[in-house]
């Protein structure tokens, strides 16, 4: 949720936000329309209710003659407060329904537009000439690593297994990631996979893209798509410490996407699936440090991509394609040799004080109690191993291990064909 506060002050910056997203400003009026009625209606029940208790109060002082007359005029305000009071909760429902439906507010600087206006910031690491390239599909079914036929057999379209190296794979890869999480002091977490709607609410996925979550409408529960999710509940309607910097954790989960919508898009193997695996980092910081902490988790990205020695470029994603609940996201994205693209392995975004202050999570700062600011970073995900593939694959079909991922799996440093594949 933004800030109401600077809403009322500059709602002309709320609504070029809305517009750089390619969103609907007048929604801005509609909220501030609502939020005064709800305001008034506050003001109104709560002066009502003063009246009524100085009656009451009044009741025993008054003199025999006088007193049917106090007693009607309180029965009267008590009916009048009631009233008030439901007509106060109905407002309050009504404009929070609508201010609900404002995106965050972007950062400055932000790219305007949609999802091809985004602005690079910088490449890196070279991009091999290989004289025939084999999709990861390709590379993986001969190293026995993937298979997505019996994925599909077993649980449908875009389901696959990871065998033998593919799984070690993916297992050193998400070690690795998260070591590297603990080595710069975040805590581990294993992370719930269900959360209530509140919870879900609360981190702003149920809005426009709430069409790619999955939800048990037996138990009332979804499936996160990110430990994202989990983290930002984790501290809801709590007041937090945060004198000695931020509270940051790494959630190893596994993560669960409808992928709505993107039928006939990246379809074939394993780059766009329904579940798979994802070590995420999470910060809880100060409003002030918020864009110094969003630096700190594009460099851990970037720290774990050279590890795995990936060509990538950085890029500075539009308004129109940002989450309702980021107000500034950087992507890194790695080069795909088979298609002769960039594709995205990592997001990290800023989400302000947006997911606080709908989830209630709050420090000690020097004018009192105030939100916090939160933020968000992949650091490794299933899908890097279409990256880690098909970037050091070799022309008979094996493929080279990075070497920041060989201790992660008994210094092997060549994966190869199995025989008959």
């Amino acid at each position: 949720m933004i800030d109401l506060r600077a809403m009322r002050e500059d709602p002309d910056a709320v609504r070029a936000s809305q517009r750089a997203r390619n969103e609907d400003p007048g929604l801005v009026d509609r909220a501030l329309v609502a939020d005064e009625r709800r305001r008034s209606a506050l003001t109104a029940f709560e002066q009502l209710r003063s009246e009524q208790k100085e009656v009451s109060r009044s009741v025993g002082k008054a003199a025999a003659d006088e007193r049917p007359a106090v007693l009607a005029r309180a029965k009267e305000l008590a009916e009048r407060v009631k009233a008030a009071e439901r007509d106060a909760a109905a407002a309050a429902e009504e404009a929070e329904a609508v201010v609900r439906q404002l995106s965050n507010v972007v950062i400055d600087g932000v790219p305007p537009g949609g999802e091809e206006d985004f602005v690079v910031l910088r490449t890196e690491g070279e991009r091999r000439e290989l004289e025939r390239v084999r999709d990861h599909l390709e590379l993986g079914e001969g190293l026995a690593a993937i298979d997505v036929k019996r994925g599909a057999k077993v649980s449908g379209a875009r389901f696959y297994f990871l065998t033998g190296v593919g799984a070690r794979l993916e297992l050193a890869l998400l070690n690795a990631a998260m070591d590297q999480a603990l080595a710069a002091g975040f805590t581990p977490m294993i992370t719930p996979t269900l959360v209530t709607p509140g919870v879900m609410a609360g981190t702003g996925f149920l809005g426009a893209h709430a069409d790619e979550v999955y939800h048990l409408p037996t138990d009332d529960l979804y499936l996160t798509g990110t430990s994202e999710v989990a983290l930002a509940g984790y501290h809801a309607d709590e007041i937090l410490d945060l004198s000695d910097g931020p509270l940051r954790y790494a959630g190893w989960s596994t993560c669960y996407r409808r992928e709505a919508g993107s039928y006939g898009k990246d379809t074939r193997g394993i780059i766009r699936v329904h579940q798979f695996n994802k070590v995420e980092m999470f910060s809880y910081t100060t409003q002030d440090d918020a864009q110094d902490e969003h630096e700190r988790l594009l460099a851990w990205e970037e720290e774990m991509l050279a590890k795995v020695e990936l060509p990538y470029r950085v890029i500075d994603v539009a308004a129109g394609d940002l989450g309702a609940p980021a107000a500034r996201k950087f992507d890194c994205e790695a080069w795909l040799p088979s298609q002769q693209r960039y594709m995205e392995v990592t997001s990290t975004s800023n989400c302000t004080t947006f997911q606080a202050r709908r989830l209630g999570v709050r420090h000690r700062g020097s004018a009192g109690n105030e939100p916090v600011a939160t933020l968000n970073g992949t650091l490794a995900t299933t899908r890097w191993l279409v990256a880690i593939l098909e970037n050091h694959q070799l022309p008979d079909g094996s493929v080279r291990v990075p070497e920041g991922l060989r201790p992660y799996l008994g210094g092997l440093e060549v994966l190869s064909p199995v025989d008959g594949r």
